[in-house]
């Protein structure tokens, strides 16, 4: 028993009595995200967000950088949708990107020559959502006596039988007629979609979709920030702490947890009608897991039930992929990381100019000692292509078997961070700058010209650190578990 626990009297609550404690303002990266978190007002957070969103559609016009910033906007749309579904009601829905689709290829099929329906905007997307919200009502029916596990793994069969659906909806024979009828487009989607009109203007270039997904986003933040503070906002988060507490305080459970799936799958029949308009095609390889992956990381991320932290982890979890597309920002993206964790983990300036010089002198004896050994290397002008490989090539040497050793470099460097977690802590500052070096060369070596995978790696490495680190997320609440 502790000094602090021994003196704690009978009935006396530990965690109560350590509450002036941990109100304690922690030292490093994780108090300064505390002291963000608590000074800083959601309304400074909004304006700010509205000013950058306002700037950067005035003063930004490539093209590409748009299509981020729109697809951005439908990602976040996405994932204010799951966070009241999951971070306010804590249902665990694992089918949302099933509404997401549905509300895409409903604006396919009223608004392009695929059945010859051409339905006025300000007509197709209100009876999109209105039929989202139905369909999200039916999938909520499980959830008034399943929870946890049991319903997810019933949401997540809904989000596949809608996959299943659309490819074999490219064939269909109907009662009294002999030709078949092609719905879906089946694994060749709908192109040539109607694009959007409203108020007499027509939607036809990215930067008029990102002002409509500005003034959209714009109105479901106000919408979902007062509905948080109202009754039903408490009470879903009553429910996500405790249902049978709830109920036997007369919350009526079942039918809070069928508003939350109704109002998620309407802002997702929403966000799936307006991709559809951007992309100007729908095709069903955009709907998949790894895209519920995706949404689910960044309510994580952020935090699970907190607005703001929705927004970062959307934003994280859209824009990041876009950068480790191209090697120039990723390199420096992962040596901007790397140097960070160093210095997180070296704690003062001291330690983290002996750990980066112990990483330059360990590069230049590996490289001898490839050359004396005499395996062959990859050529320079193969791998250092961009400015941060170019500095490496000087101080780092890629063999030629560039899987084999990647793989191996893979392997050394799960088991040496595996051992770092628990090594002792006078052997962990020699085992810092070893896997720094090898991450480094893993990273020029295999992960830098294979981005799928590199995306997936980092992305699981954030989550699995923001998990060790700050378990509640970014900008998430610390919750109070009773074990």
């Amino acid at each position: 028993m502790s000094e602090d626990t021994s003196k704690l009297g009978i009935g006396t609550d530990e965690w109560v009595a350590q509450h002036e404690k941990r109100l304690q303002r922690r030292a490093g990266l994780p108090g300064v995200i505390d002291l963000l978190n608590q000074r800083v007002s959601n309304r400074v957070r909004y304006s700010v967000l509205a000013l950058v969103a306002i700037f950067f559609g005035l003063f930004v016009h490539n093209l590409y950088l748009l299509r981020i910033a729109s697809n951005l906007g439908v990602f976040l749309m996405m994932t204010l949708g799951i966070n009241i579904v999951m971070g306010f009601a804590g249902l665990l829905d694992l089918g949302f990107v099933a509404f997401y689709g549905f509300g895409a290829y409903a604006y396919a099929l009223t608004s392009s020559s695929q059945l010859n329906q051409h339905w006025p905007t300000y007509l197709s997307v209100p009876a999109i959502v209105i039929v989202t919200a139905f369909l999200g009502y039916l999938v909520s029916l499980p959830s008034r006596r399943l929870f946890g596990d049991y319903l997810a793994i019933v949401t997540l069969f809904f989000g596949q039988i809608f996959i299943q659906l659309v490819l074999s909806s490219d064939s269909i024979t109907f009662p009294g007629h002999t030709d078949s009828t092609d719905i879906t487009g089946g694994s060749n989607g709908i192109p040539g979609l109607d694009p959007f009109r409203l108020f007499g203007r027509a939607f036809k270039s990215t930067t008029d979709y990102y002002w409509l997904l500005v003034v959209v986003l714009t109105l479901l933040l106000i919408a979902i920030v007062r509905i948080d503070r109202t009754r039903v906002g408490r009470a879903w988060r009553t429910i996500r702490e405790d249902t049978l507490a709830s109920q036997s305080m007369g919350i009526k459970v079942n039918n809070l947890k069928t508003l939350a799936f109704v109002v998620g799958a309407a802002i997702a029949g929403l966000a799936g009608a307006i991709f559809a308009g951007i992309q100007d095609a729908v095709f069903i390889n955009g709907f998949d897991i790894p895209l519920l992956t995706l949404i689910y990381a960044a309510v994580i991320l952020g935090g699970s039930g907190s607005i703001p932290g929705s927004i970062i982890g959307a934003f994280v979890m859209s824009v990041l992929p876009e950068i480790l597309r191209v090697q120039n920002y990723s390199e420096f993206l992962f040596l901007a990381v790397l140097l960070v964790t160093i210095a997180v983990i070296g704690k003062n300036l001291k330690k983290f100019a002996i750990n980066i010089g112990a990483l330059v002198v360990i590069g230049y004896p590996v490289k001898a000692l490839f050359y004396l050994s005499h395996l062959t290397t990859t050529p320079t002008k193969v791998w250092a292509i961009a400015p941060v490989s170019k500095v490496l090539q000087y101080w780092l040497v890629l063999p030629a078997n560039r899987i084999v050793w990647g793989n191996m470099a893979f392997i050394a460097l799960i088991a040496l961070v595996a051992y770092y977690s628990i090594a002792h802590e006078a052997i962990k500052p020699w085992l810092l700058p070893f896997i720094a070096y090898i991450a480094i060369f893993l990273w020029e070596d295999r992960l830098v010209a294979d981005a799928s995978t590199t995306r997936q790696l980092i992305i699981g490495a954030m989550l699995v650190v923001m998990m060790i680190v700050r378990p509640q997320g970014f900008l998430g609440k610390a919750r109070v578990e009773v074990l």
